[in-house]
């Protein structure tokens, strides 16, 4: 009896020719849930990476998981019909054109296995490579990735990460000492920049070691709340392409003293503009132009209100620092990244009219270039961010 009708309810539908049936929705089993978070897996993939996974040596081990686990899916029988509700990007119809892949004759156990996920156990006299509790978890916390919903607050950072890193501002090394984790770096794990965005409290584990809950934010746009000796454990696993990302290095030694041996490589001026652009007059206090030089800087400034780089206009001397042993263009570089959000924008026409774009003007108070500088000695600058809004530095985490 359908439920709600009566017998008589039944019986008369039924001469009518319309069928009753009770439909009874059954409980997935383990299996078909693992299929279906499976799909849902690389379907994340194709959204934040806009194609399908593929094979090959060059991609991350993830990438080549999902790439066979959709060839599997796709030979699917019964199971098939599982996910094709599911399918509205049409992966499952979709032809795979990745070369053949060392992965694509494991078995499900031996698939799960790579991917951290535990099957049954088996028999102990059977038991081959028994990984650890703490082992498991760890390639449970790697795997078990999360879209990062506020991700545009750090792709801007890993964007120029990769323009210093192109620039030679920072480089990467291979990672060595768990104490390297901090709020604020980032590293290349799996073939991706990480970057740790928090930190917990410091806690001591059983067995006496310290560890931590971290935020780390994945070039891909997801996140991981893994610990930190998981993230140490995945950088090493990865060999040598466990790589640190260094903080930007202008070079050895920045000082404005010398010691016995120092050779001098320069200057940073910093000059305020005679120009009467009105933007300049009514901003004179704020607009700097920010420079390093290895010549006289007053041989650099001779004829300023003949070049378009000077606004065409003389300028003042308001502060200079002496270099030693350092690499002038990064260390330029690295200043003009930055005050990049208080670059001005301000044309000026050269001596035959055409207009000029001068690019080493920033409306930035002088008190905080200063601090700059000192935060370039101290090599605390990596953590800091110009907010011109507020016409200060704040720590990378605290900006919006």
């Amino acid at each position: 009896m359908a439920k709600g009708f009566t017998d008589e309810d039944d019986a008369l539908l039924a001469e009518l020719g319309v069928e009753i049936e009770n439909k009874k929705i059954a409980a997935r089993t383990p299996q078909e849930e693992r299929i279906i978070a499976g799909f849902e897996e690389i379907q994340r993939f194709v959204d934040q990476n806009g194609r399908v996974p593929d094979h090959g040596e060059d991609k991350d081990i993830f990438e080549r998981l999902y790439a066979t686990r959709l060839e599997r899916l796709r030979e699917l029988g019964s199971g098939r019909d599982l996910i094709s509700g599911m399918d509205h990007q049409g992966l499952l119809g979709a032809e795979n054109s990745a070369e053949e892949s060392e992965l694509e004759n494991l078995d499900d156990d031996a698939l799960l296995a790579e991917l951290g996920i535990e099957t049954e156990m088996p028999s102990i006299s059977e038991l081959k490579h028994v990984r650890s509790a703490s082992e498991k978890k760890i390639a449970e916390e790697v795997a078990g990735r999360e879209k990062c919903e506020d991700f545009n607050t750090f792709k801007p950072l890993f964007e120029q990460i990769q323009k210093e890193l192109d620039s030679g501002l920072r480089e990467t090394r291979k990672f060595e000492l768990k104490a390297e984790i901090e709020p604020g770096r980032f590293f290349i794990v799996g073939g991706q920049k990480a970057y740790v965005a928090e930190m917990g409290e410091i806690e001591l584990t059983d067995h006496g070691r310290t560890d931590s809950r971290l935020r780390v934010i994945f070039d891909n746009g997801t996140q991981s709340k893994m610990l930190m000796r998981s993230l140490q454990r995945a950088l090493n696993a990865d060999g040598d392409a466990g790589r640190r990302i260094t903080e930007p290095n202008a070079g050895p030694l920045f000082s404005d003293e010398t010691d016995e041996g120092d050779e001098a490589s320069g200057t940073i001026y910093v000059l305020r503009s005679r120009s009467e652009h009105p933007l300049v007059a009514e901003n004179r206090e704020l607009v700097h132009k920010i420079g390093v030089t290895s010549n006289d800087v007053e041989k650099r400034i001779a004829g300023a209100h003949l070049q378009p780089t000077f606004l065409m206009a003389k300028v003042d001397v308001v502060a200079t620092y002496r270099l030693y042993n350092i690499n002038r263009t990064k260390l330029e570089n690295l200043l003009h990244r930055i005050f990049a959000p208080a670059q001005l924008d301000i044309e000026i026409p050269d001596r035959l009219g055409r207009p000029i774009c001068p690019k080493e003007w920033f409306m930035v108070p002088l008190f905080v270039i200063e601090e700059a500088i000192e935060r370039i000695k101290d090599g605390s600058i990596a953590q800091y961010v110009y907010n011109p809004k507020n016409a200060a530095l704040e720590l990378l985490n605290s900006t919006s």
